[in-house]
């Protein structure tokens, strides 16, 4: 990507040089651990069904159920920022910041303003609207308090466990978040809520999966403009976006675990599912294109 000597946004909030405490550990760490025998057993995946529609209520109050114990004992020291992780910190803000143009033009023209979000960088574990939540975890977003979290350790993870390098991948991750952002504003994802309280896990598990498509898809709209307006993407680019979405879907990360594929267990869609949509936003540009909700994803 084209990045350097751009803008940055200045709605990137730094907890990096935080102290972290020890804690007990996290909820996310726990599951990722005992997941592959929930995959491989008909009780671990009922388990993980009631799971999941627990995760999905406790959101919906806002109580943290990411973490198992609360955090305790003495805080550690926070380790130095070094030039490479600080290069990475500024290329988020520039990524950030090319967002808000974007969306701010797509707003704009339909006559609606857009509230730009503030993007947090920490390390190891970070406490927000929607609880205390480790790296483990991933980026997320909050829409309690309209926030991505990302700890840049998950750049380095996307990398060398998923085999998705490159900048513009990181790139679609960050803009994926933003993806919620949007939806936050537009009343989607409340509206996701609403349509899954009281129903089975499966049919929670499918809007989730919808939502997420659609993220990916609002992702590649970014896309669409960075280039088409702005010419930030460089040969290889699109290619490393859509090896990202691969890595991360669902089908491929449970094959990973070494557990069964579980389909009704699927909250992000699978890897064809996830570059369709993202290629869909890229290719249009229109995230008119981008209803996931209508008809088969």
């Amino acid at each position: 990507m084209d990045w350097r000597g751009r803008r940055r946004s200045s709605n990137v909030e730094d907890r990096r040089g935080q102290p972290v405490r020890a804690g007990g550990v996290p909820g996310a760490m726990l599951l990722l651990r005992i997941l592959p025998w929930l995959l491989r057993s008909k009780a671990g995946r009922i388990m993980l069904g009631l799971g999941v529609v627990a995760f999905v209520g406790a959101r919906m109050l806002g109580i943290d159920v990411l973490q198992v114990a609360p955090d305790s004992g003495p805080a550690a020291t926070a380790a130095p920022i070094s030039a490479q992780e600080q290069e990475l910190a500024e290329f988020v803000a520039v990524v950030l910041a090319d967002t808000e143009a974007t969306w701010q033009a797509i707003f704009d023209a339909s006559g609606a303003t857009y509230e730009e979000p503030v993007l947090v960088l920490f390390r190891q574990r970070v406490a927000s609207a929607c609880g205390s939540a480790s790296a483990a975890v991933g980026p997320f977003y909050c829409p309690a308090d309209r926030k991505v979290y990302l700890d840049l350790s998950f750049f380095r993870d996307l990398d060398r466990q998923l085999g998705a390098p490159g900048d513009f991948a990181q790139a679609y991750v960050i803009a994926h978040e933003v993806g919620h952002h949007v939806q936050t504003l537009l009343g989607i994802s409340q509206r996701v809520r609403a349509s899954g309280q009281g129903r089975p896990a499966a049919d929670v598990n499918a809007l989730s999966v919808r939502q997420e498509l659609q993220a990916d898809c609002f992702a590649g709209v970014w896309g669409y403009a960075a280039q088409q307006f702005r010419q930030m993407l460089e040969p290889g680019d699109l290619e490393e976006a859509l090896r990202a979405a691969s890595a991360i879907g669902d089908d491929r990360l449970q094959r990973r675990s070494g557990g069964d594929i579980v389909p009704d267990s699927f909250t992000h869609g699978t890897s064809a599912q996830r570059v369709a949509w993202f290629r869909r936003g890229f290719e249009t540009g229109d995230m008119v294109q981008c209803d996931t909700f209508a008809g088969p994803v």
